[in-house]
């Protein structure tokens, strides 16, 4: 006879907390036993400083079933009204290949992997990268492109920066063509305002010819659609030595002259509309592409070309030296996050339809907007007359908002320009049947309407023969070869194989926790009703989203302790950034605007020196203790010094070297003290949310990334989103708050909106009690790996009570001191075990920081330990002259399938610890593709597109 089970008890057994979090309760007691504490509590208790854990929980509703959490979802998004939008402004509606949303988008293999620093783990989406690269590059008519840009108005700003840095002239002006995209010139004015740029505004044919700037940003075609000869306006500036930026619609320059051919230095621009649903504004995929001259202060990833230890061709980011992590306040940008999950699908959505199908999509799109023109003017309406591609301007006069109403009551937004004209912008989902409604939305009651076929055969394309695209593009095989969808299947499925991602082992990144994405979480970005959405459509149509996003805000307010959030920010450097324009607008709203020191310890993460030098403030380092901990003496002594001028110090907590600092609101006080704002970087939440607050603990700014602590996926390398968090003080100055509110630092108002639902998700399935558990959970992680390894690496920085928080730094200069064993070479030898490598040299050169992360079993945290004791006992063999020196499987690995396998084998170790170092391997095992890459080599010999297609002869 079955035994009774309350039906509390029985709902319990299926809680998404228990699928969330690896360990179950028996390997919990595990852990905690090795690490002698008696429970869950315990260990926090000796891990939290007491002063600042919170003393009442979340204000959180109780976690919900993943069946309730999607049936929440479906009540937001039936509240979305999902119209054609032909607004245009930058965003289209466009066709996502299903082999691509189902393959890439939809997989796991795609969308868990992390960037790839570590490029032999890392060949399958570095050639999706190169291949974007390379189309971007093409399609510009430029020397180089990067791997992308957060958006096509930060993009934009970021070029401006890199004219400031490249351009020969002494001015300080930069340009911008007034028919730029609105919301490009509104996020170039909040970067050219914390730089102290001169922003001047107009007709580039009137003010170019004698205007003395270092910089100009034209768009082509333009926001009112007109397509311009920009080539005499181009040459008057370099005339007098300023630079040239230009953004341009990929899609147009598949018919139009790209700005390379006719003078340009910078083509920037979105890729949004090669196959990435537009989103309610995001994530898309920015793009930036220069002459050869500027690669080298070229903001973003780049994608290069070398050789493998074996001398075969490898991929990798190449020039890494520039960025933010190594360069600092001298970095060239603060991009953190690039958007490298959409750059690969805008690559592949070229690869499918090739350069021929670009051609007539484009050609299409061009032809039908023809046909429109002239049909309203059949009608009685005055089309603008310049040069169209796919955008017009037409005079409404008095009906303009009675064709607005007919026209959504068919299912459709325009474009409201002013009380008088309406804009047009059509895309390649546009139909026969779609020009027939549009005409009939304006069209006189019982007006003919036009006959299309009739039009076709009597109208000419528009475009000036002179201003055609005469050069040949996308000419490498890889963009010819997928046009079948079994041959793409197979491309996408040879390319993943290659990766390591989440789903196929832990990846024990320090600082950047690689931790679940749950299905359930992932479900809704491909609904319509989020995924087709335009982001400037009229608030009632997106009333869904705005619940959603309200409530995601309400719910991050409650994990920080800060009174309000603004997701705008889509990257985490982005939300460094706002955070500190907040504080400077804070500052100047006081008559204080000469605040602009900025304080930031030794041991900070580089965006963060980065952030604050783009936001206009001077960085002053405060020094760190041998323990690893702020040096008050020196804080205190900085502090002063700079009272008059002091803006913020900005601190990460937990600290980047893992351990909770007891004095975190002593170093708070000190500073506001001081006049200062302490501004709390959000990289480690994930060791705080229901333990501790910032901001009850001293914080007045945090950002936070999503793509970290609230389970959005690294894509790769993007997307991302980094909300930004503040006090009450500071609500009035998030952007888009009003009045006092610092300028947008995303295109869209929302930045990648379409995403959020992933973070809403998590927290709703989790619950107060769930986040809670899942922090403590992961700071047990952490203490197991810690106490498991201490005996084999010394583990460099510790609280006070020998615990760590959730991530631990190994130490391993006194093994490279003793057998010449780097770091690196524990990093490769690691992928012959089937893992990624944990962070790398960061905070302190030589080490390795590991953060597990609450997702992880014990069985892989175990797998895990389990390797990197047997990289220690080789370590050690190499000590006791068991192992050569410099012919050992540390210093050759990864080893690939093709030298284990060759006939010849001429190393001093056998072939079977080469490929199975512990047993568990021949069950499963993952080769790296390549051998280990030359960096060196791949900088010296910088090749950042496909390979040329006479090395394939």
């Amino acid at each position: 006879m079955s035994q009774r089970r309350p039906l509390a008890e029985l709902e319990q057994s299926t809680d998404f907390v228990r699928r969330h979090i690896g360990p179950d309760t028996a390997d919990r007691a595990r852990m905690l036993a090795v690490l002698g504490v008696e429970s869950l509590d315990a260990l926090v208790e000796q891990v939290v400083p007491a002063a600042i854990r919170r003393r009442e929980p979340m204000a959180l509703p109780a976690g919900v079933s993943e069946a309730q959490a999607l049936a929440e979802l479906r009540g937001f998004a039936a509240h979305n009204s999902v119209m054609k939008s032909l607004i245009g402004l930058g965003y289209y509606g466009t066709h996502t290949p299903s082999v691509v949303l189902r393959n890439v988008l939809e997989n796991p293999a795609w969308y868990t992997a992390y960037t790839p620093y570590q490029p032999e783990i890392s060949q399958g989406r570095l050639e999706a990268l190169l291949n974007f690269q390379t189309m971007v590059a093409e399609l510009s008519g430029m020397d180089i492109a990067n791997a992308s840009m957060l958006d096509e108005a930060t993009a934009a700003a970021e070029a401006m920066t890199l004219c400031q840095r490249g351009s020969r002239s002494k001015s300080t002006v930069f340009f911008v063509d007034a028919d730029c995209l609105p919301q490009t010139i509104a996020v170039v004015r909040t970067r050219a305002a914390a730089l102290g740029i001169e922003l001047v505004i107009g007709d580039p044919f009137e003010h170019l010819p004698t205007l003395e700037c270092f910089g100009t940003l034209l768009q082509y075609p333009g926001a009112s659609g007109a397509v311009r000869d920009f080539s005499a306006v181009t040459a008057a500036v370099q005339a007098r030595k300023g630079l040239v930026v230009v953004a341009a619609d990929l899609l147009a320059l598949c018919l139009l002259t790209p700005p390379g051919e006719w003078g340009a230095d910078v083509v920037v621009g979105s890729a949004q509309r090669f196959g990435v649903p537009m989103g309610f504004g995001g994530p898309h995929a920015g793009y930036l592409a220069t002459r050869d001259a500027h690669k080298r202060v070229m903001p973003g990833r780049l994608v290069g070309v070398s050789v493998d230890s074996n001398g075969e061709p490898a991929y990798r980011l190449a020039l890494q030296t520039r960025e933010q992590h190594i360069r600092r306040e001298k970095a060239t940008s603060n991009i953190c996050t690039a958007q490298a999950l959409l750059a690969i699908m805008a690559s592949l959505y070229a690869c499918w339809h090739g350069p021929q199908g670009l051609r007539t999509i484009a050609a299409r799109v061009h032809r039908l907007t023809a046909i429109c023109a002239a049909g309203l003017r059949q009608l009685g309406y005055a089309v603008a007359a310049e040069p169209f591609f796919d955008t017009i301007r037409i005079d409404t006069s008095v009906y303009t908002q009675a064709i607005h109403e007919h026209a959504r009551e068919a299912g459709y937004n325009l474009r409201a320009i002013d009380a008088g004209h309406i804009g047009l912008s059509l895309d390649e989902t546009v139909t026969r049947e779609d020009l027939l409604a549009l005409w009939g939305a304006f069209a006189p009651a019982g007006a003919v309407l036009p006959d299309i076929d009739a039009l076709d055969a009597s109208i000419e394309d528009v475009l000036p023969p002179a201003q055609l695209r005469s050069s040949s593009f996308l000419t490498h095989p890889v963009f010819s070869r997928y046009h079948s969808e079994t041959e793409m299947m197979r491309y996408l499925r040879k390319l993943a194989d290659k990766d390591l991602a989440l789903d196929r082992a832990m990846i024990p990144l320090g600082s950047c926790t690689m931790k679940l994405n749950a299905a359930t979480e992932m479900a809704a970005i491909t609904w319509p009703e989020f995924a087709s959405l335009h982001p400037f459509v009229p608030a009632e149509q997106a009333s869904g989203y705005h619940a959603l996003i309200d409530g995601l805000e309400a719910m991050l307010c409650q994990a920080t302790g800060y009174a309000a959030v603004s997701l705008q920010p889509n990257a985490g450097s982005q939300g460094e950034y706002a955070g500190l324009l907040v504080i400077r607008r804070y500052h100047e709203s006081r008559g204080e605007g000469r605040r602009n020191i900025c304080l930031i310890p030794s041991s900070a993460h580089g965006t963060n020196p980065a952030s604050a030098h783009l936001a206009g403030l001077d960085v002053v380092v405060v020094a760190c203790d041998k323990q690893g901990n702020i040096d008050l003496d020196d804080l205190r002594q900085k502090a002063a010094q700079h009272a008059e001028k002091l803006a913020a110090i900005m601190i990460t907590y937990p600290s980047t070297h893992g351990v909770f600092e007891e004095n975190v609101q002593e170093v708070c006080a000190i500073v506001h003290e001081h006049g200062g704002q302490v501004y709390i970087d959000g990289a480690n939440m994930n060791a705080l949310v229901g333990l501790a607050a910032p901001g009850q603990f001293g914080g007045d700014v945090s950002h936070l990334n999503l793509h970290k602590t609230f389970c959005i996926p690294h894509g790769g390398g993007g997307p991302g989103v980094g909300p930004v968090a503040v006090a009450a003080h500071l609500a009035e100055f998030l952007p888009g708050r009003g009045p006092r509110a610092i300028g947008p630092v995303s295109a869209a108002p929302y930045g990648s909106a379409s995403i959020l639902p992933i973070s809403w998700t998590y927290i709703r399935l989790m619950g107060a009690e769930g986040l809670r558990e899942a922090t403590a959970s992961a700071i047990l992680a952490a203490n197991y790996i810690a106490a498991r390894l201490a005996a084999h690496y010394p583990v460099l920085y510790t609280g006070p009570n020998g615990r760590v928080a959730h991530e631990c730094i190994l130490d391993l200069r006194p093994l490279k001191d003793a057998t010449g064993i780097s770091v690196d070479d524990v990093a490769k030898r690691l992928i012959d075990f089937g893992f990624h490598a944990p962070t790398m040299s960061f905070p302190v050169p030589g080490t390795l920081m590991v953060e597990p992360t609450e997702s992880e079993s014990l069985a892989e945290l175990d797998r895990f330990v389990e390797a990197m004791i047997a990289i220690r006992e080789e370590i050690r063999g190499v000590e006791t002259g068991a192992l050569d020196a410099e012919d050992n499987p540390l210093k050759h690995a990864p080893h690939t399938a093709a030298v284990v396998l060759a006939d010849d084998w001429n190393h001093r170790y056998p072939r079977e610890q080469a490929a199975y170092p512990v047993a568990a391997l021949r069950q499963w095992k993952y080769w790296s593709p390549v051998g280990r890459v030359d960096n060196v080599y791949g900088d010296r010999h910088l090749m950042c597109a496909c390979v040329p297609v006479s090395d394939y002869a």
